[in-house]
């Protein structure tokens, strides 16, 4: 269908707009560099690192590919992250030795809005991720959901994004039996996968679910800090 698109309407640069390209040169550039470590103001108890902060050609490529149909970016988000994790695991921030095999898992979704954006964008960066890590066995693990009552996050304060998410996070049972049974292997880390660490709230949550279900969190990479 993007290819049909193309040919009645040019691509665009997702970061700036710039016709002929998916992501221009330029926009590769400057939009993200190497992970950062964030301190959000609820504190998940696991390293949380992001790529870049959240403006500028990163902050227009996560709307474009959130809110606009761009799923072709999640290519260039994939090899982003794929970018990052390389640069966590040889300053040591990771363990190489878990990075044998790494299950990456990416921050729940509202259905509503997967629905109404033709899927998941934060799944869909970690599966182009996986597909370009080098010399690993990686999986993505659709481990988290959300339950009913959860709203848009944008324009809530702090206060009410961490009452927003409390307690709003489950484990997917069909998930967890493909979760568990990885972690029992020697050499396994999981990493949580966002797109925009704002307060902490989500990320925390979610680490919370995922430890009382015994899975053990290495960390949280995010696209971008707000």
């Amino acid at each position: 269908m993007r290819a049909l698109l193309d040919l009645v309407l040019p691509a665009e640069c997702g970061g700036c707009s710039a016709p002929g390209l998916v992501w221009c040169g330029q926009c590769a550039e400057v939009a993200f560099g190497s992970p950062r470590l964030c301190n959000p103001r609820s504190d998940p108890g696991v390293p949380v690192w992001a790529l870049t902060r959240y403006r500028g050609a990163a902050r227009e490529l996560i709307v474009n590919l959130k809110e606009r149909g761009r799923s072709d970016l999640a290519a260039v988000a994939g090899a982003a992250v794929v970018s990052g994790i390389e640069t966590l695991r040889q300053e040591g921030e990771l363990d190489p030795a878990q990075l044998a095999h790494l299950l990456l898992v990416p921050a729940p979704s509202r259905w509503l809005a997967a629905r109404r954006r033709g899927g998941d964008p934060i799944a869909s960066i970690a599966a182009h991720a996986i597909r370009t890590l080098p010399d690993e066995a990686a999986s993505v693990v659709k481990a988290l959901r959300f339950t009913r009552g959860v709203k848009d996050s944008v324009g809530l304060t702090a206060s009410q994004r961490h009452l927003n998410v409390a307690g709003r996070v489950r484990m997917r049972q069909r998930f967890a039996s493909q979760l568990l049974p990885s972690l029992s292997r020697p050499a396994s880390a999981v990493l949580l996968l966002d797109d925009v660490v704002t307060t902490g709230s989500l990320l925390t949550e979610s680490v919370r679910i995922l430890h009382c279900a015994g899975v053990r969190v290495s960390g949280a990479l995010t696209l971008a800090s707000a």
